[in-house]
């Protein structure tokens, strides 16, 4: 039997997972949940994790799987794709969607290295990238390498690609693509904070960045990542 809070958290983080395929930070949690600090999310990610609803991934800082659903919201899910499955005659993912195919590929613009530390330059389309279809959903998106380690809390590693989807706008708490002063491209999480822009890092290690609403523009919202094993 789980508490309200860590049902509550469970499925926050399930819901961050089938979005972006990224389990949210504590930060994002904390936020979530209104909690006054992030011990309050570690002791609930302990409860879980010894009721055997999530597991946290190995050599990933702070990468959940959700392992099991609590049983009302489990028995919802079965309902509502049994139904939809009944309607279309096929094979319905838990999001009412129909997936695609594991093997179709879609070439992706690469458009080259971007920051997850300090801002650098953003590089012009020069090749693509192909990607697994089940990977997009709707909407126009292109792929970034990922340059640097302040997204590490996030699951965001060095060397990744990111897969983005186009957009000129984003909720506060949102990762996105943020193009500075014009001439700069960094991935962050995208907050607004008396009248300022404020760009956070997910590493303690690094500090947020302020800048005026007239310098940053939102280029793309973070949609999936890739990573390749060597």
């Amino acid at each position: 039997m789980l508490t309200a809070k860590q049902r509550e958290l469970l499925i926050f983080i399930q819901r961050k997972l089938e979005e972006s395929g990224i389990s949210p930070s504590f930060e994002e949690m904390k936020d979530a949940l209104d909690l006054k600090s992030k011990s309050g999310v570690h002791r609930l990610i302990s409860a879980l994790e010894e009721r055997g609803f999530i597991r946290r991934l190995p050599n990933r800082a702070r990468a959940l799987e959700v392992l099991k659903q609590p049983d009302d919201v489990a028995a919802t899910r079965s309902v509502t794709a049994n139904v939809a499955n009944d309607a279309v005659g096929g094979v319905i993912g838990s999001a009412g969607t129909v997936p695609s195919a594991a093997n179709d590929v879609i070439e992706v613009p690469l458009h080259g290295r971007i920051a997850a530390g300090a801002p650098i330059e953003a590089l012009e389309d020069s090749q693509s990238l192909p990607v697994p279809a089940a990977l997009l959903g709707s909407g126009e998106h292109y792929a970034l390498e990922v340059s640097g380690d302040s997204m590490v809390e996030a699951g965001i590693l060095d060397g990744d690609f990111a897969l983005v989807k186009k957009a000129t706008s984003a909720r506060d708490g949102e990762i996105v693509v943020a193009l500075v002063r014009n001439e700069e491209a960094t991935l962050k999480y995208l907050r607004h904070e008396d009248g300022k822009i404020r760009l956070d890092p997910a590493n303690a290690s690094y500090d947020p960045q302020f800048y005026e609403d007239h310098e940053v523009q939102v280029q793309g919202k973070l949609a999936g990542l890739l990573r390749r094993y060597h």
